[in-house]
């Protein structure tokens, strides 16, 4: 069971935090969408996000070359409704993130909505 201070402290850190929200917002990006987006490399952006991962707070799947991440359906309600609340709270925060995202060249293509 995930506790509020896993929670907070793993949202603590700026990247992990507005990773996460870019990913709830968006419902999955893969590393290259979170590089383009955060203006960050790609080591950087795979340390948060394997920390995010490792507390359950996000999933990931392989297609082909990407590697997408979501955040994790049995998350407690709570976890849902803080990320949702912070997103809509925030969108001037996180507004140059959204449009670099937006404007990516070669946005890679999902196969399939993820589940």
């Amino acid at each position: 069971m995930m506790t509020p201070p896993e929670v907070f402290k793993s949202l603590a850190d700026e990247t992990r935090a507005r990773a996460t929200l870019l990913i709830a917002g968006q419902g999955e990006l893969c590393v290259c969408e979170l590089m383009c987006a955060l203006d960050d490399s790609q080591p950087k952006i795979s340390r948060h996000l394997a920390q995010l991962r490792s507390i359950g707070l996000l999933l990931d799947r392989r297609q082909g070359q990407w590697v997408y991440y979501r955040l994790n359906p049995g998350l407690p309600a709570w976890v849902h409704e803080i990320l949702q609340m912070t997103l809509q709270a925030n969108t001037e925060w996180l507004k140059n993130d959204a449009s670099r995202l937006q404007n990516m060249d070669g946005r890679p293509v999902r196969d399939v909505a993820c589940c």
